[in-house]
């Protein structure tokens, strides 16, 4: 069952000249990673500093290994240097 995963981030507004930078080397291994089927940033027309990563995976399991790797250094990233609060992740099964 194909996944959409939501990822809401609050940019520090000091941060905001290097946001789409930094998230786009991050989204480098998140669309290379297998069961990816494509990522779209989107930033809130009202609030600059609110952006969403709206992410496709082929399953909740692909999704789950790319959680996973994530926490591993090689899946690290510099996501939380531009950050001003904890990401918020939903994840939705498409119907």
């Amino acid at each position: 069952m194909a996944i959409t995963a939501i990822l809401e981030l609050t940019i520090k507004p000091e941060s905001l000249a290097d946001a789409a930078r930094v998230i786009d080397e991050t989204l480098v291994k998140t669309r290379a990673f297998p069961g990816n089927l494509g990522v779209d940033v989107v930033v809130d027309v009202d609030d600059p500093t609110h952006y969403a990563l709206i992410e496709h995976w082929e399953s909740l399991e692909a999704d789950d290994a790319y959680r996973g790797f994530r926490k591993t250094p090689e899946g690290a990233s510099d996501l939380a240097t531009i950050l001003a609060a904890a990401p918020r992740l939903v994840r939705y099964a498409t119907a």
